[in-house]
């Protein structure tokens, strides 16, 4: 973990970002997306007149680590906010180590039902991805009988309950489900019971190298041929390192993908490869949220006029900003966002539909 001490004049930010484990392989371009976001903060005379720095913690350390150093910084005055891409498990233990004393805005997509009125959200929930997706992969592909497969902890397991909700409605079923420990590279056992089931598609659930290592493993068995897989956490990353002869028939659903193309889209990527080179990470949702976090924080300062997470959340409602993801709105300190679907082209997503 990387620290820093705070310096007069500057306001510090814990950037709390996968740097190991499943979810590292997105954590150089979390880091630059957030480092994108403070310099054009910065020129826009910071976040109430001071410039926004970071100090990155490792957030693929497990949620008792993550947490303690945090609280060491918040407790310390090192830092006064806290923001950054990791996965529930961490924030369930990082909200309440927090509790209150600054504001922190969690950016991953998430399971929805985060209630604390200091922790800000810029993700993409099941009600607003999950449910049209699954609408519409029964309404234009026949595909309603699913398979669930995921790593085992507190994201996957509850979106799992609200994806049973959702066929409910669409007529549709579970009929396979399966939860894995984070960093399982072996599916041979899923794979088999996969073969022998009836189901239409896979939904993963599953993050970082996990998904890559199913993908592969998937292609492998020529599941691909009758089986359609669907993600809500597949990035442009983890997409690279599944190789292109691997991505038949395999779809996510996201805020943001690099191809997509809007002016706000396109424009942030300019950008980023203008500051960052053309061998900078593969632009991603994943990364971008973290550019959304230090964005949506920097407007709840400017528009409460304070760090007070109480001022902060009382004027949050309807706050509203243009970026990366188009427009977007704060509700019930949830970004309220337009959601896509993609498709998998070899290396590369094409976006083929606005949920």
């Amino acid at each position: 973990m990387v620290t820093s001490v705070g310096v007069p004049g500057t306001l510090t930010i814990a950037l709390v970002i996968p740097l190991q484990g499943p979810a590292g392989i997105f954590g150089p371009s979390c880091e630059l997306c957030a480092l994108l976001a403070a310099e054009e903060v910065n020129q826009e005379r910071g976040v109430l007149g001071r410039e926004v720095r970071f100090t990155v913690v490792d957030g693929g350390a497990t949620p008792g680590l993550v947490a303690a150093e945090v609280d060491r910084l918040v407790s310390s005055g090192t830092v006064q906010a806290v923001t950054g891409w990791h996965i529930s498990a961490v924030r369930e233990v990082l909200a309440p180590t927090i509790a209150g004393r600054v504001p922190y805005v969690y950016t991953p997509l998430y399971e929805g039902g985060e209630r604390a009125p200091w922790v800000f959200l810029t993700g993409e929930t099941p009600g607003r991805q999950l449910r049209p997706a699954l609408r519409w992969f029964a309404g234009e592909l026949g595909v309603r009988r699913w398979a669930i497969v995921g790593d085992d902890y507190v994201w996957p397991r509850l979106t799992a309950g609200a994806i049973r909700g959702y066929l409910d409605g669409l007529g549709g079923e579970v009929c396979e489900e399966f939860f894995v420990g984070l960093g399982t590279q072996d599916f041979r056992g899923v794979l088999r019971r996969l073969a022998r089931s009836d189901c239409d598609g896979v939904l993963m659930l599953l993050v970082g190298d996990d998904a890559v290592a199913f993908n592969r493993a998937f292609a492998r068995a020529g599941l691909d041929r009758d089986q359609i897989r669907f993600s809500p956490l597949m990035d442009e990353n983890m997409l690279l390192a599944t190789g292109a002869d691997n991505t038949r028939g395999l779809f996510a659903a996201a805020g943001y993908f690099e191809s997509l193309p809007t002016a706000g889209g396109l424009d942030f990527g300019a950008r980023y490869h203008r500051r960052f080179g053309a061998e900078a990470p593969v632009l991603n949702s994943l990364g971008e949220s973290c550019y959304e976090g230090v964005r949506l924080f920097a407007e709840l300062a400017r528009r409460a006029q304070s760090l007070d997470v109480r001022r902060m959340s009382t004027m949050s409602d309807g706050l509203g900003y243009d970026g990366p993801r188009g427009p977007v709105e704060l509700r019930d300190r949830h970004l309220r966002q337009r959601v896509f679907l993609a498709a998998a082209d070899g290396l590369e997503f094409d976006v083929i539909h606005r949920l």
